[in-house]
């Protein structure tokens, strides 16, 4: 695998996570063993900016055009920002976030369909207890298994769906699945209003059935 920078950086320092030399589509699609190699360099690289001055790295995933993909290949980003961005720095606290129907615990991990799902089959990954740095955590590479696997279940349901993905690194650091099944139209973008037609134990029972 290789970490390139960006060809096209939105910020002062982008980049790039090619997962690996196979031409695969999706997190999904990859072994357990490249999973680990993905967040062992994720760890690197945030270690990287830190000793730049580079306060918080945000990594996130985009699979689909609809979802801001331009590559079909398997990648990842990592943004560093010299302050905590605004979205994570609402949400210090994940307790509210983490509060749903659970689909799967396995290795110290949740998988939970919250109450607060913005768009149908919305997940989070945490760790069953409250637990800051994700980037120097040991349970980083089993959230990147579990997410895949979570990728693999919301396929299962909605073929090919495009998603986005991104890890929090806040005082409980997690993983948030965000398949893009809806269009976001004026209330959603205007009002900050989700309008979700899968109430979450729905999502949750039919996610924990799927395979």
């Amino acid at each position: 695998m290789r970490v390139v920078p960006n060809l096209f950086p939105a910020l002062e320092r982008q980049e790039v996570v090619v997962h690996t030399p196979e031409h695969l589509r999706s997190v999904a699609e990859l072994p357990d063993e490249q999973l680990d190699l993905v967040a062992e360099a994720w760890q690197r690289r945030a270690a990287a900016a830190r000793a730049e001055g580079f306060g918080y790295v945000h990594a996130l995933v985009n699979e689909g055009r609809e979802a801001g993909s331009s590559l079909p290949h398997t990648h990842s980003q990592l943004a560093w920002f010299r302050d905590v961005p605004p979205a994570p720095a609402a949400e210090q606290d994940a307790a509210q976030l983490l509060a749903g129907a659970v689909v799967l615990e396995r290795d110290g991990l949740v998988l939970v369909s919250p109450n607060a799902a913005r768009l149908p089959y919305e997940l989070v990954i945490a760790p069953t207890s409250r637990e800051a740095g994700a980037f120097t955590s040991p349970l980083l590479a089993p959230a990147l298994r579990l997410l895949a696997e979570a990728i693999r279940r919301v396929h299962a349901i909605a073929p090919d769906a495009p998603l986005n993905a991104w890890v929090h690194d806040v005082s409980w650091w997690h993983v948030e699945l965000l398949p893009r099944l809806n269009v976001l139209a004026g209330i959603e973008l205007g009002a900050g209003v989700y309008i979700n037609s899968v109430a979450p134990e729905k999502a949750a029972e039919r996610l924990r059935g799927a395979r």
